[in-house]
């Protein structure tokens, strides 16, 4: 169980006996979905995961996954409108809205003024697609379609490849994220980023707050791309959101994509989700497509630390099967990978950490060690290691919770809560201890510990600075 799970919560999945299923079948990480609620609507739902934890005696995450600012058409007068190729319709505010074409309700001023003749829309997640003809003196934007479709109300728009001046949270989304963070939500995924100042703003009221969570960015904007390396370092965890991502960008391109965001974030240790349609089939069947057995394994392949469910587990007919199902894709690629792997050195301009990380896989495959244990602070030792996808279980010692759950998201990582309160303060002897109490490590086995020492006049560690091999 080295890639991650991650389970949206819905109708079909919200009762404390369905969580215990869905946890004991392999979900670590379990996602509230705002887009479809408030704080109020999953006080109970974060009540029963708080108590399976507890009965089960493992970690479980839970993430806040925010709306983010959806952009879609109002109301139209009709039930719905029936386009066709070469048809022109007009979008803009109904008080500019004339009888003379069928008409699109669309208030959001900011994205009418960017529109250019030339322009790309879609509707429905590119199941209707438009070009923009003229920006008229009335206001309205003149559109020509370029394929048969229905319209109907509140269908989502998009532009691709165009940035527009929305900023990834909304007045609902900072209320969210408020209350949230006052439920006790362990992670936070923000929707629609576009740049780092995003990242920074969502950062700015968690730290508001007295609270220090990881926060994901869901990359869905073709701009957001373009942007990555900046993103990339001030988020803490990356979702690859193929839903919104497939629409910004062709499709034809998406896999590339998909291969680039995960090579990126492997590069650095940041967790990276794949997500959407991965065994959507089994919404409604019970054992997925091979195409969609593919997807799964092929994502474990290419370094995702996790796997996500969206429909399939909050509203399908089968989410338990559907996490076993996924859970023996995962192990089987999993499988594949640990044969092919082979542990690379580290960049020149890679700080002390990664090359102990790398110098505790090699050792580990040397001597092979049955596990790696890291005692961190802040997780980021273990991240490193995890980056370089050893064989060995890698144990995450560390005394903060917010820690704790956060290596959740990180392939291969078991985390284990530990108390500095303890009468043994030494980080290598409390490593060492949970190798003797271990009883996955066997007496006269070994496993490569990492930990912080206490240098010179240092009052507390300074970071890692050690790796041992320790026999049990």
């Amino acid at each position: 169980m080295r890639t991650k799970i991650v389970a949206t919560i819905g109708p079909a999945s919200n009762t404390r006996e369905r969580l215990r299923e869905l946890a004991q079948a392999g979900v670590s990480i379990f996602r509230l979905n705002f887009s479809h609620g408030s704080a109020a609507d999953f006080m109970t739902v974060i009540e029963h995961i708080r108590a399976v934890e507890q009965e089960l005696g493992t970690p479980l995450t839970i993430m806040q996954d925010l709306s983010g600012p959806k952009i879609r058409l109002g109301v139209l007068e009709e039930k719905a409108i029936q386009v066709t190729k070469g048809m022109q319709l007009l979008l803009g505010p109904a008080a500019r809205h004339s009888s003379e074409l069928p008409y699109l309700p669309f208030d959001h001023e900011n994205i009418l003024d960017s529109l250019e003749a030339g322009d790309r829309m879609v509707l429905a997640d590119g199941g209707l697609q438009f070009t923009v003809r003229e920006r008229r003196a009335d206001g309205l934007v003149l559109l020509e379609a370029d394929n048969n479709g229905m319209v109907t109300s509140r269908k989502g728009l998009a532009l691709p490849g165009k940035a527009t001046r929305v900023k990834a949270l909304t007045a609902k989304d900072r209320k969210d994220l408020s209350d949230g963070l006052a439920l006790g939500v362990d992670a936070v995924a923000i929707s629609y980023v576009q740049t780092a100042d995003d990242v920074r703003e969502a950062k700015e009221i968690i730290a508001a707050s007295g609270r220090n969570i990881p926060v994901v960015v869901k990359l869905e904007r073709q701009n957001a791309v373009e942007n990555l390396d900046a993103i990339l370092d001030v988020t803490d965890v990356v979702m690859v959101a193929r839903g919104d991502l497939g629409v910004e960008c062709p499709l034809p391109q998406l896999p590339a994509l998909q291969k680039n965001i995960i090579a990126a974030c492997n590069r650095l240790s940041k967790p990276v989700i794949v997500a959407t349609q991965m065994l959507l089939s089994m919404v409604s069947s019970p054992a997925p497509t091979r195409a969609e057995t593919t997807d799964v394994a092929n994502a474990v392949l290419d370094g995702a630390d996790c796997v996500m469910l969206s429909e399939e587990t909050a509203m399908g007919s089968f989410p338990v099967e559907t996490v076993q199902y996924m859970r023996r894709i995962t192990d089987e690629a999993e499988k594949l990978l640990l044969e092919k792997r082979q542990i690379t050195p580290p960049a020149d301009s890679t700080g002390i950490p990664g090359f102990l990380a790398y110098s505790a896989c090699l050792l580990a495959r040397r001597a092979q060690a049955q596990a790696i244990v890291a005692h961190s602070i802040t997780g980021a030792s273990a991240r490193l290691i995890a980056g370089h996808r050893p064989c060995q279980p890698i144990y995450a010692l560390t005394p903060d919770p917010i820690t704790f759950k956060a290596l959740n998201f990180s392939w291969g990582v078991h985390p284990v809560l530990v108390s500095l309160a303890e009468a043994e303060s030494s980080h290598l002897r409390r490593a060492q201890q949970f190798v003797m109490d271990n009883p996955a490590i066997t007496a006269g086995q070994c496993a490569v510990i990492t930990a912080g020492q206490r240098t010179g006049a240092a009052a507390e560690p300074q970071g890692t600075n050690l790796v041992k091999i320790y026999w049990k």
